[in-house]
């Protein structure tokens, strides 16, 4: 079945989301099909509904011992409901897709994996089994994992705020890039820049470590560190929280910012890249406020508050020039 043409009646549209949400929990898809997935995610508020359902039933099954699994995977006597079959349909293909693996980690309590990202502009907030939660800024990506002693999340892109339950025996570990973030319980967030990574603690208290477990530091509330991509962590420096996380509120903060950070962080939430080519303009400095959801009105306030002009390219993208 071509996922891409069900768009239609409710039916459809959940025999799709089952299908692709088995596909994703088989970790059986392949970059072209992952950018079909979450086009096919934004097209329409019905199928992001679906899918959420099925991660919903997908995370009790964890809480469920495996010869209930087993019973809800027989086929029932009787016609059941759509839903019913669907989540039936649902069960059996999964058992089918990841085979031993997954009753193994059916049977041992807490175990979990999930995967979530943000297309541009989208902010995403997510609940996760164990209490914790995890809140997605635009294009971003994380893989999740909850197995044994440990609950793991891995940063692929983008940035996230964690809000850590707390749980002394199965430390949360944060692997973003060169650098990686090891707490109990906590608030704090992690961006990542290529292999770069930028950690800032809102309460609580984490460990930051690079590829040197010697040079790691420790974080508590306002303080915050960059790890580059050798794997070398800066030492802890004072931050503003609440700029710094003020994407989770549809905002964009900047503090006497160059252009170029500027014209990076716009770029985050557009469809087309903001450009700035001239060094001379790249180093003028911005302090201002702008909404996530509107960098149009940022590229129509820049001229009149700075001597520059905005240019329109071939491709569609932007650029900030010297007026």
């Amino acid at each position: 079945m071509d996922s891409r043409d069900c768009t239609g009646d409710s039916a459809s549209v959940r025999d799709a989301a089952a299908t692709w949400f088995a596909r994703v929990q088989a970790q059986s898809l392949s970059p072209a099909e992952q950018a079909e997935f979450e086009a096919w995610r934004a097209r329409d508020a019905s199928h992001e509904a679906e899918y959420q359902w099925l991660a919903s039933l997908w995370s009790a099954t964890d809480l469920l011992p495996e010869a209930r699994l087993q019973a809800l995977c027989e086929l029932p006597d009787r016609a059941p409901k759509r839903r019913s079959v669907m989540a039936w349909g649902l069960a059996a293909s999964l058992l089918l897709a990841l085979g031993a693996g997954l009753s193994l980690q059916w049977q041992e309590p807490g175990a979990y994996h999930g995967e979530f990202s943000t297309l541009a502009g989208e902010y995403r907030e997510v609940q996760l089994p164990d209490g914790s939660s995890i809140e997605l800024n635009s294009r971003s990506r994380v893989k999740v994992s909850f197995e044994g002693q440990q609950r793991r999340v891995e940063l692929e892109q983008g940035e996230v705020m964690f809000s850590v339950a707390h749980d002394t025996s199965r430390p949360f570990v944060v692997r973003a890039g060169a650098g990686q973030v090891t707490v109990t319980g906590t608030r704090f967030d992690v961006r990542r820049d290529g292999d770069q990574a930028r950690v800032a603690v809102e309460s609580g208290h984490v460990r930051v470590q690079g590829s040197d477990a010697s040079g790691a530091v420790s974080l508590t509330a306002g303080l915050g560190t960059r790890v580059d991509a050798q794997g070398q962590v800066d030492a802890p420096l004072a931050v503003d929280t609440r700029a710094l996380t003020a994407w989770r509120t549809g905002q964009l903060q900047f503090n006497d910012a160059s252009l170029a950070q500027v014209a990076a962080e716009v770029s985050r939430y557009r469809q087309q890249p903001l450009h700035v080519t001239d060094p001379a303009v790249a180093r003028l400095r911005l302090t201002s406020v702008f909404k996530t959801a509107d960098t149009d009105a940022l590229l129509k306030a820049l001229p009149r508050i700075l001597p520059v002009a905005i240019n329109t390219r071939a491709d569609g993208s932007q650029e900030i020039v010297a007026r």
